[in-house]
This record gives structure tokens, sequence and C-alpha cells, in this order.
């Protein structure tokens, strides 16, 4: 079928200074898709080619018009102040909330077109008409999603589960024993607890991304953001990561991309015990409870790094990140177009 696809980001490398974490698994669910036979034209700007100067329309599609669809699939936005609020042609305005309210009028609410609304960001309010629209399915990247919602996680390549070495990741240098790579977004507290501790004063230790005020954490190395390709560079360095998750995702087991960004490059997953279901994302042994548990435990970890013990429990973290499997989520689509009245 002929999928209309709706994103705001980037499918290769994008721009350094952009808060898009889709660049990770968005090419990933794309070709998935592709790959099953199904044709997908992108209805957003081509931010790669107007932005970042990457030229893909060789191999995808874009269309800024109304074509002709058999489905409606959008990265669900939202309204944000001063940027995507303002009046078209405003200094600063990016055109994707318009964009998606015209996809909506056009394709949902006059066609009846099946629509799928992934709220990658849980900023759909509960009480949203889309949730109560009957060829509308929403889907969330959690464990436990809203009431009517379908769990939809971020995809991971199956060849990239089926190929990991948890030997030779372990043998791996790691000049850095504790790295964070992300925003600051609504991440403060947990900051707090579970990353500015006395470990972090190290110079082994740092902390990638947009943080905006920084001034409570003198202590701590901060080199702002990077271009998306030394992500898995960092975390190829570090010994350890802790997952910081805002409260909304944390109660209800979403865990952001930085999880099987950082197990792929061989980066242990410190995980606050809090979050729900965090047995189903890393080993019990990774899980933290204070500041103290977390230098205690990277002194555990800096003592096997590179034995048997050390692969072994990289071999159970990516044991768990089956949960997001490509293959899996492909089937979870499948199943919820068909839901809506879409054959695939």
């Amino acid at each position: 079928m002929r999928i209309g696809y709706s994103f705001w980001g980037f499918l290769g490398p994008g721009i350094t200074d952009t808060p898009d974490g889709g660049r990770s698994h968005r090419r990933t669910l794309i070709d998935g898709l592709r790959a099953l036979g199904h044709d997908i034209v992108f209805l957003q700007p081509d931010r790669d080619r107007i932005e970042a100067g990457t030229d893909l329309t060789h191999t995808y599609t874009w269309d800024a018009g109304l074509p002709e669809l058999d489905a409606l699939f959008l990265e669900w936005r939202w309204p944000i102040p001063r940027r995507n609020t303002t009046p078209c042609g405003t200094r600063g305005h990016t055109c994707d909330l318009h964009r998606q309210h015209q996809l909506l009028d056009h394709y949902t609410l006059r066609r009846g077109l099946p629509t799928i609304v992934w709220d990658k960001d849980l900023q759909l309010p509960a009480g949203h008409p889309l949730r109560h629209t009957p060829q509308v399915t929403v889907c969330e990247a959690a464990l436990h999603p809203t009431e009517g919602a379908v769990s939809l996680l971020f995809p991971v390549a199956d060849a990239a589960l089926d190929t990991a070495d948890p030997d030779t990741l372990s043998r791996q240098a790691r000049p850095l024993s504790l790295a964070y790579v992300g925003n600051q977004y609504d991440r403060d507290d947990t900051f707090d607890t579970y990353f500015a501790t006395p470990a972090s004063e190290r110079q082994d230790c740092l902390v990638a991304g947009k943080w905006t005020d920084t001034r409570r954490w003198p202590h701590v190395r901060f080199i702002g953001r990077v271009p998306f390709p030394h992500v898995a560079q960092i975390h190829g360095d570090s010994l350890a990561t802790v997952l910081l998750l805002p409260d909304r995702y944390a109660a209800v087991g979403q865990m952001t991309q930085r999880l099987p960004e950082a197990v792929l490059a061989g980066c242990l997953p410190l995980t606050p015990a809090y979050v729900r279901s965090a047995p189903h994302f890393t080993p019990t042994q990774l899980h933290v409870t204070s500041a103290a548990h977390i230098t205690t435990e990277l002194a555990a970890l800096r003592r096997i790094a590179g034995t048997s013990a050390h692969a072994d429990l990289l071999a159970q973290c990516l044991a768990k990140l089956d949960i997001f499997r490509l293959s899996r989520q492909l089937d979870t689509l499948d199943k919820a177009f068909s839901r809506i009245g879409v054959q695939s």
C-alpha cells in the first residue's frame, strides 16, 4: 500500500543543532516497511536536503502536496510556543504543526483514511478526539501505553541485534567510565540523583547534549551537542551510561533510543530502579537506586572490564533488546493497519 509518512526530522545524520532522536530508528522503520513492499512518501519538508545538504531523493520520495494514499502515518507533533505556533513566515517559524493539521483535515477527517498516530513524546492529551476516531490508531513507545493505545517501540534492525558480539565489545578499550548523551529536557532531578555523583567529578566522565543551564553542576564535564555519528563513538568509548528519563516516560515504561544505542556500542546501561518494568529493559545487576549506588556499581564494572563476566553482562543486555526488534514492530503495525481497515 501507499503510506504517507509525516515526520519532522532527518533520515541521515542531519545537523548538529537539533534534538531529533528519531535519526537512530526512523530510517530503520521506513526501510523495513519498504522491504515489505509498501510505497512510502514523505509529507513534511526534506530537511535532509534543505538543512543538511544530504540528497536522498534517489532513494526516497517527498511530496509537498496531497498525493493519493492508502494510509497516513504521523510522528505526532505538538504546539511549541514561539516556534510552530507563530504565523507562517515569522522569523524562527517551523511549519510542522500547520502541515500536520492540513494532513489530518484532508486525509483523516474528510476522507476517513486509516491513520496511525505515533505519539513518541507522549504529548497527545488523554482526551484528544483522535483517540476516539474509528479510523485512527494511536501508538506509543511505551510498554504500558495509555488505555486504547498500542505499544510501538523504537525499532532496532534485526541484523544489528543478530550480529552484535558481546565478546568483541567487552574487549574494546573504554577510556571513559561514565557518559550521558542526551538533552536536559525534564531531567534535572534524575540527573542530580543518578549522574551528578562524586564519580562524575573525574575527567573520565562527560555529558553530551543541549544543557542550557549547568550552574548547579560545576564539577560535571559538559561538551555540548555533538554530531549524530559521534553518539556511537562516545558510547563506544564509555564503560557505562545512565538511562535518564523524564518522569512521564519512567511511569509508563518508555525507554528512549539511548538504550539500544549504548548497548550496541558495548556501553553498559545503568538503570534507575524506579523505572516501570525496568527488568524488561536491562539486567537487575545494572539497576541503581542512588548516587552512592552509581559510584559503587561503576567501581565494580571497572573491575570486570574486559573479562568474561563483562561479556556475559553485555550478552544479557543485548538479549533484552529483543523487545525492540524491527520485525516485532512491523508485526505491530501490520495488526494496527488491519484493525483500521487496511490490508497490508
